[in-house]
Parts: C-alpha cells; sequence; structure tokens
C-alpha cells in the first residue's frame, strides 16, 4: 500500500517537526551541560530538572515521532526501507540513537537530577553525579553530532540506490 502525494506531504510535516523536537532538544541538552554555574542548591536542582523536563517532554517525544514517522515513511513510499545506503545510514542512526538515549544517556541524567535534589552543590563531590555528568558530556554530545548528521545525510542524500539483482 502507499500514499498520495498530499498524505506524503502530510506524513514529511510530522516527520520534520519531530526532527526539530528531538535534534533541538539533543543539541540543547549537549550545549547547555557545559555551561552549568549554579550558585546555591535550588539553582542546581532546577537546571538539572530543567535538562530532565527537555528529556522528556521534548526529546523523547521527537525520537518516538521519528521513529514511527520513519516507519511509516519506509512502509508506505517508494523510498522503502533498504533502498538508498543513505536511508540505511539513516535508520543506523535513529535505531542507535532511541536506544542509546534510552538506556544510557537517560538514567544518567536522572540519576544527576536525584543527586542534585538530594546533595545540592556537594554532588559535585559525589562519584556517581561527576560519572554521570562525564559521560553526558562525551555520550550526549556525540549523540547530537549524529542527529546533527542525519540531518545533513537526509538533505544531501549522498549514497547511490543499493542495485539489485536482476534474475
Amino acid at each position: 500500500m502507499r500514499i498520495h502525494s498530499n498524505s506524503q506531504k502530510w506524513l514529511k510535516a510530522f516527520h520534520l517537526l519531530f526532527v526539530a523536537l528531538w535534534v533541538g532538544g539533543a543539541v540543547t541538552l549537549s550545549s547547555k551541560q557545559f555551561f552549568i554555574s549554579a550558585q546555591s542548591d535550588g539553582e542546581l536542582y532546577g537546571i538539572f530538572s530543567t535538562m530532565h523536563y527537555i528529556d522528556i517532554y521534548i526529546i523523547i517525544p521527537g525520537a518516538m515521532g521519528c521513529l514511527l514517522t520513519g516507519i511509516l515513511y519506509s512502509s508506505l513510499t517508494n523510498w522503502g526501507w533498504f533502498t538508498y545506503k543513505w536511508i540505511i545510514v539513516k535508520w543506523i542512526i535513529c535505531l542507535y540513537g532511541v536506544i542509546f538515549g534510552t538506556y544510557p544517556l537517560g538514567p544518567w541524567l536522572n540519576d544527576m537530577v536525584e543527586i542534585a535534589n538530594i546533595k545540592g552543590m556537594a554532588a559535585y563531590n559525589d562519584p556517581q553525579f561527576i560519572y554521570s555528568l562525564t559521560m553526558l558530556m562525551i555520550f550526549g554530545t556525540f549523540q547530537a553530532l549524529t542527529l546533527v548528521l542525519a540531518c545533513f545525510i537526509s538533505s544531501l542524500k549522498p549514497w547511490s540506490k543499493i542495485n539489485k539483482l536482476n534474475k
């Protein structure tokens, strides 16, 4: 089953909306963590709880929306699942982003919010807090960069169509 041109335009519009949420949220969290300058316990908790809010209400819906609209795109349009190499690369980035964001990145951020709430500024002396912050700085930035890369891949479509064997 294929969708008509007008429906495909709507699907693309929703896909782009979800991309904006996911990529925008990821870049925001990635850049924010390098500029945390809390002066009090409440400020530190406020910063991390705001980052958690961005994760829960912007990044996760964006990622799930990208995944869902990507599935619809691959299933209902001529773009397909494995027609082009760049589509395969985007699927790898998307699945990596959803899985890696769900398991290590999300729990690291959750740990930091909880520790900041309990310990305030003393969180900077907590080994788990320091570990989670370091991991988020490294891997959160890597995640954001791979999502930006996916946007460029989607725009430039750099690799050719996969040749099918003629029988």
